[in-house]
């Protein structure tokens, strides 16, 4: 395992900060027996964390110093004299429950910070999170257009351009087919997107009639449809959604010969 990934994925913070779940606690637990490096990550994180806390901690508030001395004013006035210990007693517990008031604010503020501490490292490792997806979506995507361009570029795949009939000359699609495994895929170089409740399906064309080739629902970029053992030509109708068994030629979009 590379500890090093395992201490920067987030957990050790989730745990620290009480996000963790059981599962988590349980793992790290363990890794932290095994691996001096992960304990040694772990203080480090709860010292920064009790750091950042006693830096950010306020004074106490000024009004706790105006209370404390408005109270004891009146004694401040008179002249100095032997107070019977029950007096002084009666003051020191006056002082003694505006510090309290006091502590008891300064506390209030410590469990605020922490939970606003909380809630911004939610919301970064969230935003952490989805950019990884993000990143693993593109890598995804570029990978499957480098295969696609390896694919197109492969000597034994025959190409057969797929212009549009009249009326539609602005369409043009193309077919690659594997001379081997006799497989079909369609790049559409230039067709707009199926109206709605309607798709594009593909026909190879064995023997002067019609075959499925397979519907090019939710397709982009080199789609791969049935495998085709022998074809004159392909050509594309618009059909309804989901395909029909026969094509409609009064919808035939574009059509080339092999």
């Amino acid at each position: 395992m590379d500890i090093q990934a395992y201490i920067q994925s987030g957990i050790i913070e989730s745990y620290v900060l009480g996000l963790a779940d059981a599962e988590e606690i349980a793992e790290l637990l363990r890794m932290r027996d095994q691996y001096p490096e992960v304990a040694a990550a772990i203080e480090q994180f709860e010292a920064a964390l009790k750091q950042q806390l006693e830096n950010s901690a306020p004074p106490p508030p000024p009004s706790i110093k105006a209370a404390l001395m408005q109270e004891l004013a009146p004694e401040f006035s008179k002249p100095a004299v032997v107070k019977p210990m029950r007096t002084w007693l009666r003051y020191a517990a006056a002082a003694s429950i505006i510090l309290l008031i006091g502590s008891a604010s300064l506390n209030l503020y410590l469990y605020n910070e922490v939970n606003e501490t909380k809630g911004k490292y939610q919301a970064l490792l969230v935003e952490k999170n989805s950019v990884i997806a993000d990143n693993k979506v593109y890598q995804t995507k570029m990978q499957d257009m480098l295969n696609s361009l390896q694919m197109m570029n492969d000597p034994a795949m025959k190409k057969v351009m797929m212009p549009g009939v009249k009326g539609k000359e602005q369409m043009m699609t193309t077919v690659y087919w594997d001379s081997r495994s006799k497989d079909v895929y369609v790049f559409s170089n230039n067709m707009p997107a199926a109206p709605a409740g309607f798709s594009y399906q593909l026909w190879a064309i064995v023997d002067g009639k019609p075959v499925d080739a397979g519907v090019m629902d939710n397709c982009s970029g080199l789609c791969r449809m049935k495998n085709i053992p022998k074809a004159e030509m392909f050509a594309i109708t618009l059909e309804k959604a989901g395909g029909s068994p026969v094509p409609t030629l009064t919808q035939l979009q574009v059509a080339g010969k092999v």
